[in-house]
């Protein structure tokens, strides 16, 4: 009987113990270079990026601007981006922001598109990724590992670009160095269905 007893509080205590240290796993943590400490998500990054796609789904919507159709509108504030349709529609999208520091606003111009894009980090990320103890490459070929994801839409002369990601839980975050990010296959989406000098204007 007292051995019954010892392996049922036995059992009791390891589920305890699994309990104890298995939880917390649901929770997420991703490191962030800048603070140089760890953010701490509510769900993995898995469950955010499950989250964010339920939340920022592509979708036809009203919209009315006075901007002509063809027109990006990028919202920072709301995470979205609005492709002006005919008849006060718009195709609304997700979007991850620049994080605080690397906003911006105005008005450009789509100058080039590119699939599968390769990515040369201007060399004042460089310098500056270099101060936090982080070597970006000079050049990364495009693919599925590349931070540009699947398509990128370039803005005039700047350095900015509206792309895919490898990182879904960031769209609706603010969290990049000032481009626009969307999931791989609504910048694919957007990229059949936007033009070479379609106006971007960004809020």
């Amino acid at each position: 009987m007292r051995g019954h007893l010892r392996k049922g509080i036995f059992a009791v205590i390891c589920t305890l113990v699994s309990f104890v240290f298995v939880a917390p796993a649901s929770a997420g943590k991703l490191w962030n270079p800048d603070t140089r400490q760890w953010d701490i998500f509510p769900d993995s990054p898995a469950m955010a990026s499950n989250s964010a796609r339920r939340k920022f789904k592509r979708k036809l919507i009203t919209y009315r601007t006075n901007e002509k159709p063809g027109t990006i509108i990028i919202d920072t504030e709301k995470r979205y981006l609005y492709h002006v349709q005919e008849s006060g529609k718009a195709m609304r999208y997700g979007i991850g922001v620049g994080r605080e520091g690397f906003e911006w606003n105005g008005t450009e111009r789509i100058t080039r598109k590119a699939k599968w894009p390769g990515w040369t980090p201007p060399e004042e990320m460089r310098r500056r990724e270099a101060k936090k103890g982080r070597t970006l490459p000079r050049y990364m070929k495009g693919g599925p590992d590349n931070p540009l994801g699947a398509r990128a839409l370039y803005l005039g002369a700047t350095i900015y670009r509206i792309h895919g990601t490898t990182e879904d839980w960031s769209i609706g975050r603010a969290v990049s160095s000032g481009c626009i990010r969307m999931f791989n296959e609504d910048v694919s989406y957007l990229y059949d269905n936007v033009d070479i000098g379609a106006k971007v204007v960004v809020n």
